[in-house]
């Protein structure tokens, strides 16, 4: 069997997204009360405005396993979402950062704030508040 490039670039991107499974944390100031799944999925959905989301980059691997482990919903109904959010002036998308080191610096930095990195990317600058399998 003959595999194309645009083959093998599928196969290894499903097969990264399979690794990640399990592995998948959201994650708090070290100094913040925690947080439950519902809640995540009421602030990465524009529904509670008591913490500062922090996303990963749109699109990638984790940005998408997030979205759908903690809200239950596609990227294109997240998008939707945020597009009446943001048509009614009733607030603005989490803002993305390019990688996991940078979430976790940003979420370190505010009390307030509240992102999504591998397992393997917490240390003790900042607490994990959920496990998303």
């Amino acid at each position: 069997m003959k595999f194309t490039g645009s083959c093998i670039l599928i196969l290894l991107a499903l097969g990264t997204g399979q690794a990640r499974a399990g592995e998948l944390v959201v994650i708090v100031n070290a100094a913040a009360a925690g947080i439950n799944k519902e809640q995540v999925a009421d602030v990465y959905l524009g529904r509670s405005t008591g913490r500062t989301p922090i996303d990963q980059v749109a699109n990638s691997a984790i940005y998408l396993e997030f979205y759908k482990k903690a809200t239950g919903r596609d990227i294109g109904q997240v998008k939707a979402i945020w597009s009446r959010i943001i048509f009614t002036g009733r607030g603005l998308p989490p803002k993305q950062m390019m990688d996991s080191a940078a979430v976790k610096k940003a979420v370190a930095a505010d009390p307030n704030a509240i992102g999504y990195i591998e397992k393997s990317a917490v240390d003790a600058s900042i607490k994990v508040a959920l496990t998303l399998d």
